[in-house]
């Protein structure tokens, strides 16, 4: 149950169009549900304002289905991350408003549009080295937008070719945060992070031949960045690294 809910339920048993006994029945699952196979967190959004998301990977079509099923029972939104097509395909035949994006493959439900906010608000900057990236820097580009944020993106901007990244530099001194999503051995995110005064985000990718170790080089040359103010995530975990600027955002328009 997020916040609004609950307000909205209050708000029934102030005006009598709802029992005490009825609220209380309803306030029955918190703070979660058991499904043997998983224990549905209800009560998240009201300590942390963000409701469980949904990791789906190596969870069954059905488990998933069923998961989100009782999450957009309580909650106006529900997110669904690591996604496959073929569990796409089975959880939108049982919940047809629910929208799937085959590139960041995350799974949404909202009852309501998201409001786009303005171009004053503060914003976001999603950037990569390269092309090969894109999945994880959608996953996070995407996550924030749901989360209601501002996102600005900037594609394929990686060190082989150093003057796209510096012809980007306007947008990249006026972000609030900026997640910096890269494979290989990982530079983009130091540069950047010697570019700018904002907080910056590292996501390592797998992205990258042999000796890239499916990302760890790219993770180790992040974690010993000589540039100041870079938080780095774990491989390829753009969601972690939407969440954490997220929650820049909100502060500083809270």
């Amino acid at each position: 149950m997020d916040r609004n809910k609950l307000e909205q339920l209050l708000s029934a048993v102030q005006a009598g169009d709802l029992t005490i006994e009825q609220a209380l029945k309803r306030l029955g699952s918190l703070p979660y549900e058991n499904l043997d196979y998983a224990r549905l967190d209800l009560h998240r959004d009201l300590r942390q304002g963000l409701p469980e998301v949904v990791f789906c990977e190596n969870k069954t079509p059905d488990q998933v289905k069923t998961i989100m099923e009782r999450l957009w029972e309580h909650h106006d939104r529900v997110l669904g991350t690591r996604v496959s097509s073929e569990t796409a395909k089975f959880v939108q035949e049982k919940l047809p408003d629910a929208r799937y994006d085959s590139i960041s493959r995350l799974l949404k439900l909202t009852r309501e549009e998201i409001p786009t906010p303005d171009e004053k608000s503060p914003y976001a900057m999603v950037i990569s080295g390269g092309t090969s990236d894109q999945p994880v820097a959608e996953e996070a580009a995407q996550t924030l937008e749901f989360l209601g944020n501002r996102v600005l993106r900037a594609y394929d901007i990686g060190v082989s070719g150093v003057h796209r990244l510096l012809d980007q530099h306007a947008l990249l001194a006026d972000a609030d945060v900026i997640i910096s999503v890269a494979g290989m051995e990982g530079a983009l995110t130091s540069v950047v992070g010697g570019l700018v005064s904002c907080p910056v985000v590292g996501v390592p990718t797998s992205v990258g031949y042999g000796a890239n170790f499916q990302g760890i080089t790219a993770l180790l040359a992040m974690l010993n960045s000589c540039a100041p103010g870079i938080a780095v995530v774990n491989i390829d975990n753009g969601f972690g690294a939407a969440v954490y600027a997220h929650l820049i955002l909100r502060r500083i328009q809270s």
